[in-house]
């Protein structure tokens, strides 16, 4: 996982809860790196599940609920971040459905090694987007998160259905997302 999105969730954690809370989930979590992170470092995905889990039970809050918190929290950073990939875009339906053609095929150019997840396109019309997500990470809350955090960032009336998919080996969730007139 790389290193911006643990750099991202550190600083949620300070803005939400505390920098004491950081230093507490760190400890608790007991992570090889020591909670020592930076962006354009990658890290085992276990370590965010660690932070996360200890962050849940420190703050008693579900762990689901933390990831599309972390979500909502880093589509907003993300935009703020790499403005060059929300430039010029007015419509989020349009702009999830090239994920993986926009967003990950130019992450993949700055970071060749990083596992992304895949959001492949079911159904793309003007109202309506069917997202398959799939992850060997299965962390669908925060992929909900990113989700709804897009919609914010745009202002458009648009409402998400998730459902699990079962197609064996690997978890999938699809996301069915609704443009209201």
């Amino acid at each position: 996982m790389k290193g911006v999105v643990f750099t991202e969730f550190m600083e949620m954690v300070e803005d939400h809860f505390s920098l004491r809370m950081v230093d507490e989930i760190i400890e608790e979590a007991a992570v090889p790196s020591g909670g020592a992170y930076t962006a354009v470092g990658t890290y085992p995905h276990e370590e965010m599940v660690a932070l996360v889990t200890a962050l849940s039970r420190r703050s008693g809050m579900p762990l689901p609920d933390l990831l599309y918190a972390f979500g909502r929290h880093l589509f907003g950073r993300f935009a703020r971040l790499y403005p060059r990939f929300v430039e010029g875009q007015t419509d989020t339906l349009r702009f999830l459905a090239g994920i993986e053609d926009i967003i990950h095929a130019e992450v993949l150019k700055l970071y060749p090694d990083a596992q992304l997840p895949r959001f492949d396109v079911e159904h793309q019309d003007e109202h309506r987007l069917v997202l398959v997500y799939r992850s060997p990470r299965h962390m669908p809350e925060l992929a909900l998160g990113l989700i709804e955090g897009c919609i914010d960032h745009f202002g458009q009336s648009v409402t998400v259905r998730s459902n699990p998919v079962d197609n064996g080996d690997q978890r999938s969730v699809r996301f069915e997302l609704l443009r209201h007139a």
